[in-house]
């Protein structure tokens, strides 16, 4: 008997257990969480990282930058002492990480995940607080002390013409004014704004970070043909021709990109990493 009443207990408990189980909430599941978007849909800039930093952190940069300047003003105190000119001297000068850094510029765009586009850069032209240049406000003063002008050849658009004299002014830059910047109009060479300055001044001495800014010989042309005129010209460089450093952007890159800059970002990306040299 009490076995019997033992096994209906028993059985009884269990059922119990199992219909409280059947009647208790079962917990959530966690809540899904939105897919990230692809990182292929924004630029995410990693790339200029580094270069970004070197600019902005590197003593090295700052080095270069007087190195270039100190050069161009040896340059230009031993040009006007050994060759009297028969017109008015000049000196050409482009203005984008040549006298004016816009490191920042390409730091916004790193921490915002933005490539470059015309309005962004509007803005920050129109902010005129690009700094500039170690050694470069020094050297170009020296120039025009010296009777020299200076000219201002860029490519930034015509539209930015106010912005741009603001902050060459604000740096304290010689010649800053609508006479000694020529900007880009319809076309992106600068052949003919340099030709335009020869016709009444002698250039002593072109100074820039783009192969561009020293002759049309650079012009659209691939990585290997613009090493090829390097190299051809290899003498101009240091006595007519004055490099600034400039790891951030330029035709340098847009020539691995085959001058096409709307390229999606992960052909851009086969591209730069398809252009290296290992071995």
């Amino acid at each position: 008997m009490r076995g019997t009443l033992f096994s209906r207990a028993l059985v009884l408990a269990l059922l119990a257990g199992a219909l409280t189980a059947c009647i208790c909430p079962r917990p959530s599941p966690p809540p899904q969480l939105a897919p990230s978007p692809p990182t292929t849909s924004y630029p995410t800039n990693e790339h200029t990282v580094q270069a970004v930093l070197w600019v902005q952190r590197s003593g090295e940069y700052r080095a270069l930058c007087h190195q270039a300047f100190n050069l161009a003003r040896r340059v230009l105190d031993e040009e006007l002492k050994a060759n009297p000119a028969p017109k008015k001297r000049a000196v050409v000068v482009d203005v984008d990480e040549t006298v004016l850094d816009n490191s920042p510029y390409q730091a916004r765009l790193v921490k915002t995940r933005q490539s470059y586009a015309p309005a962004t850069w509007r803005q920050w032209v129109d902010l005129a607080r690009a700094e500039a240049l170690a050694g470069a406000v020094e050297f170009l003063t020296h120039a025009a002390a010296r009777g020299v002008e200076v000219f201002y050849v860029s490519n930034r658009r015509i539209e930015e013409q106010a912005g741009t004299l603001a902050n060459l002014r604000a740096k304290g830059f010689p010649n800053a004014d609508d006479a000694h910047l020529l900007l880009r109009t319809t076309e992106g060479s600068k052949a003919k704004r340099r030709a335009a300055v020869s016709a009444t001044h002698e250039i002593v001495l072109l100074l820039g970070d783009n192969l561009n800014d020293f002759s049309e010989a650079f012009d659209g042309k691939d990585a290997a043909t613009r090493i090829a005129e390097v190299d051809r010209l290899a003498k101009e460089f240091g006595r007519r021709f004055i490099v600034l450093p400039n790891p951030l952007y330029g035709d340098f890159e847009d020539s691995i990109y085959r001058y096409n800059r709307g390229l999606p970002e992960p052909e851009k990306d086969a591209l730069r990493k398809g252009a290296l040299k290992d071995y």
